[in-house]
């Protein structure tokens, strides 16, 4: 190894070492974290998730409408992205995207995901996983429209996960989706299509700051109804 190849590698060792103290040095729940007793919670996941969902919005949680979508290619390799949440009802928690994106394709191929929302000012997780079925196209194009004009504009942008020949190609085709948007509030976009995960499984964590953390899961029965198995531990 030559010198000068010795003292990248220091380098790399170093600056490797700043990382490590950095992210050691991090802290989660330096606020006062809810109590959760699994033997209150409703028999069915849904109430429990929108009850949370209220809380952590009242203890001013960023973004809590986001989450992570995990989904798999072809191949069955996993892929995770964060996406927003558009509705959670009966039927599932809803989301949108374009079918010819990435995720759009994977569904498409294998249709099942999960998801995971994250809300640190309570200390709180969730975990659905299921069944994912692809709405109507009416209701795609009700779920487009019922949004703001820069969604829309982006919608048609189009070309999801796509390879641009630069940005300044990118600039140009959202200016013009931008001029659409605002001249044809109802302008269609026939990939749009909001999507249902129909849970088979949700998990409620509730962190603990002595490491006491409370889990409890929904299972969905093979008769349809919903059954709780509390669970704790890390």
């Amino acid at each position: 190894m030559s010198d000068a190849q010795k003292k990248t590698g220091a380098a790399a060792t170093g600056a490797h070492r700043e990382f490590l103290e950095l992210l050691h040095a991090q802290r989660v729940w330096d606020v006062g974290l809810p109590a959760f007793d699994p033997a209150a919670a409703p028999a069915a996941p849904l109430p429990l998730f929108h009850a949370w969902f209220a809380g952590a919005v009242a203890a001013g949680q960023v973004e809590p409408h986001t989450m992570s979508l995990a989904t798999a290619d072809g191949a069955g390799r996993p892929d995770v992205r964060t996406v927003m949440l558009h509705d959670a009802d009966e039927r599932g928690w809803h989301f949108a995207t374009h079918r010819t994106s990435a995720k759009g394709r994977q569904l498409t191929d294998r249709p099942h995901a999960a998801l995971g929302f994250y809300w640190p000012a309570q200390g709180r997780q969730v975990r659905v996983r299921g069944r994912v079925t692809a709405c109507t196209p009416a209701e795609s194009s009700a779920d487009l429209h019922a949004r703001s004009t820069g969604a829309l504009a982006s919608a048609l942008v189009g070309r999801q996960s796509e390879v641009l020949g630069s940005y300044e190609e990118l600039g140009r085709a959202s200016d013009a989706a931008w001029q659409r948007a605002r001249a044809e509030p109802d302008a269609e976009v026939a990939s749009w299509t909001r999507y249902v995960v129909e849970p088979q499984e949700v998990e409620f964590f509730q962190g603990d700051a002595g490491r006491r953390h409370v889990r409890l899961r929904y299972l969905r029965r093979t008769d349809g109804t919903d059954g709780a198995d509390g669970t704790g531990g890390t």
